[in-house]
């Protein structure tokens, strides 16, 4: 009988081959990572056993402690719906979080197509190491938060919709079309084998859980094929349980099984906080242990997102003052974590996010100064490790860093509202607003590095004649003084004509940008200007060395009035133009709390923001401090203001604030640029060095003064660096390997 030779046979066999090796790469990940087989003939890498997670490693199960960083979906000047990150940039940075000594990294939602690829090419390359990952699947937050209502059909749909896409992503068969802000593509990578577990949810807004609650008390007892709801479980808790049932579902038909969790927060956690103040913030709980799997042998976990200084019980509750440190004090953070895991019994805990951002800019104090923010790189790594060690002794299931990158596009509560137009967050950096500078890896303005504070002039000699300028004029005092910019700074530089000696005198600079603002002040002794100024860098002593703002001008002051209680003036002088007073620049770490919001009286807080640090930015000099902002050497003074400080709101469309408003609203208006103005005064007696421009009436023509600007951008420059605090992250988290059984 002679073989079939036809082409239609031959087209045949080609196409049966080619699908056999689609086959053989699609599913190659899963013959390259070690499993077990259950009964069902699914396959299981990770799973829960009493309170840890386990491994299956070398034929037989072992503790499997996460060490983990949260890696965000942005980069510079894109918004995280973009999904800007390819496949290349995914490589170098699993490379080093495999060098930071992570063995984790968790996602929030579905990625780009790249993101799967990359991991599984880097695992195939680091087969006897390979880095695990916890896929999270992002809820309708926005509208969960407005609606305050979970069962709403268009919640559920699109969360199950989301859910099915995020499996599929996984396991390499997704074809997911263009959505608004959310990943699409062709996914042909199957990650699966690597996957440690999946993550639904986000933190739960109290009045949406407490309002689902309420409106839906027929929800109870769901009974779902691999996850159940308790007797006691609410109709939130209900909720919950079949969004990871139709999950558990779905991935059970890939021949997997992988353990379960949900994203919960400290303001929604099952215990009672008495020494919290704010209502909101311990009104309702969401508890884990309502919830329960069965013919799901990878188990199931609780997950926290847990900051040390928020909520604020953290620094008043007397309950968690009961834990000290090697010093004696206090340490609530540890205090709560024990309380925390000793509620889950026989259950994984495990700390989703924890840390604290390197910025200028603080958003809440904290007990041991683990405040969110005002931390240099150092201290950021240092308290960062202290955290995970406090996580390790609760003998909680492991922690996950918040987070790898700096993440420009964030918002913070005490600055948001001086960010206009919000929209355009993502084209600078403001180092006032602390959410963007939590990452190991600092993502930096275009010359953050380039351009070093550290007393030398060498770094502007090598900047192209475009991109610095040379301020016109002279000025007693200086021989030369050069300006420029980036997306997070104004940078100066000039020579005097003798070294500066902050004890014997200060310098000043006045800033003027839009008409308004002092025009005579006590800093400019009996001398008048032409036009006001609305900002004043002052350079002396470490201890006075700031910008301050003009009394009417000063966007804190505007915004919380009567609220301050330690205005330094009336406050109707204060509101005036010309004022003459310069206020510290300052941000509100606490609003006034008062009942029935609140369960007692907490005044208003805020804390100095305009505190410029001496120090160097070059990562390798012996006084490297990422805060500096200013230095000299000799006869050089170097030194950069954050954006905000000089009162803008958005650099990159010129938006500085105005002094007028709009429906009780600060709004924003344009600026041609930035006129400086310096002088010196002598300590000795007081005396002025560089107003001698003043004519007969005395009066200094500042709107003579040449006027430094800038074309709008729409597109960034950045620097990646790793910052100081990846390596001491990179030692806690070697110790906890060695402090292992």
């Amino acid at each position: 009988m002679k073989p079939n030779t036809s082409p239609i046979a031959w087209l045949l066999r080609i196409v049966l081959t080619v699908a056999a090796l689609l086959l053989v790469w699609h599913y190659w990940p899963a013959k390259k990572v070690e499993s077990i087989e259950i009964a069902d003939g699914s396959q299981i890498k990770f799973h829960t056993k009493g309170d840890r997670i386990e491994i299956y490693e070398n034929q037989r199960w072992i503790p499997f402690f996460v060490k983990g960083v949260n890696v965000g979906a942005a980069l510079p000047g894109h918004d995280p719906g973009e999904l800007p990150i390819g496949k290349d940039k995914y490589m170098a940075w699993f490379e080093q979080i495999q060098d930071l000594g992570a063995n984790t990294i968790r996602v929030y939602t579905i990625l780009s197509p790249e993101f799967y690829e990359a991991l599984v090419e880097f695992n195939q390359r680091h087969a006897d190491s390979p880095l695990y990952f916890i896929q999270g699947v992002w809820t309708p937050e926005d509208e969960l938060i407005d609606k305050k209502d979970a069962y709403l059909e268009s919640i559920y749909t699109e969360f199950q919709e989301e859910i099915a896409y995020a499996v599929e992503a996984v396991y390499g068969t997704a074809d997911i079309p263009e959505r608004f802000g959310k990943a699409s593509g062709i996914y042909r990578s199957n990650a699966g084998p690597y996957l440690l577990a999946w993550h639904i949810g986000t933190e739960w807004d109290p009045l949406m859980v407490q309002n689902t609650n309420e409106k839906h008390t027929d929800k109870s007892g769901y009974q779902g094929t691999f996850v159940s709801a308790k007797a006691n479980a609410s109709p939130f808790e209900n909720w919950l349980a079949e969004m990871l049932d139709d999950l558990a579902v779905l991935e059970s038909q890939n021949g997997w099984k992988h353990p379960l969790t949900f994203t919960n927060w400290v303001t929604t956690d099952p215990l009672t906080h008495p020494g919290e103040v704010l209502v909101q913030e311990d009104m309702v709980g969401v508890d884990a242990t309502h919830l329960e799997t069965h013919n799901w042998p990878a188990g199931y976990f609780a997950s926290y997102h847990a900051y040390p200084y928020y909520p604020d019980f953290f620094r008043f509750d007397q309950t968690l003052m009961d834990m000290k440190d090697q010093n004696g004090t206090a340490d609530t953070y540890l205090s709560y974590l024990t309380k925390l895991k000793a509620y889950h019994q026989d259950m994984p805990v495990l700390i989703s996010e924890f840390g604290v951002p390197s910025s200028l800019g603080v958003g809440h104090l904290a007990n041991m100064d683990r405040n969110q923010g005002g931390h240099n790189e150092t201290e950021q790594g240092e308290i960062d490790a202290a955290l995970l060690n406090d996580i390790a002794s609760a003998g909680m299931a492991g922690g996950i860093v918040f987070s790898w990158q700096d993440e420009w596009f964030k918002r913070t509560w005490n600055t948001m509202k001086y960010e206009i137009p919000a929209s355009r967050r993502k084209l600078w950096t403001n180092v006032l607003t602390n959410e963007q500078h939590f990452g190991l890896l600092a993502e930096l303005s275009g010359k953050d590095g380039p351009l070093l504070i550290d007393g030398y002039a060498k770094d502007w000699d090598a900047l192209q004649k475009d991109d610095k300028q040379k301020l016109a004029g002279t000025y007693p005092g200086w021989k030369s003084l050069w300006i420029t910019h980036d997306e997070a700074y104004v940078y100066v530089m000039g020579e005097l004509d003798r070294p500066f000696d902050p004890e014997r005198e200060q310098l000043l600079f006045g800033v003027d940008t839009i008409p308004g603002g002092n025009r005579h002040a006590e800093e400019l002794g009996k001398l008048k200007l032409d036009e006001g100024l609305e900002t004043l860098i002052e350079l002396g002593e470490d201890d006075e060395s700031q910008v301050k703002i003009a009394s009417n001008y000063d966007f804190h002051t505007r915004l919380y009035g009567s609220a301050r209680n330690n205005l330094p003036a009336d406050p109707s002088e204060i509101a005036k133009d010309d004022s003459g007073l310069f206020l510290p620049w300052k941000l509100a770490v606490n609003l006034e709390q008062s009942p029935p919001d609140s369960t007692s009286y907490r005044p208003f807080q805020d804390v100095p923001a305009g505190i410029l640090e001496r120090g160097s930015t070059d990562p390798a000099a012996s006084d490297f401090n990422s805060m500096a902002m200013w230095q000299t050497h000799g006869r050089v003074v170097e030194m950069r203001i954050p954006w905000m400080l000089l009162g803008f709101t958005d650099p990159s469309s010129l938006q500085v604030m105005s002094y007028d408003e709009l429906g009780g609203k600060l709004i924003a208006t344009t600026t041609k640029g930035i006129r400086l103005l310096p002088w010196i005064i002598q300590r000795s007696d007081g005396g002025i060095t560089g107003l001698e421009g003043a004519g007969a009436e005395g009066i200094y023509p500042v709107s003579k003064l040449p006027i430094y600007t800038w074309p709008a951008w729409n597109e960034v420059h950045s620097v990646e660096r790793l910052k100081k605090s990846y390596y001491l992250m990179q030692d806690a988290f070697r110790k906890i390997d060695e402090a292992a059984p």
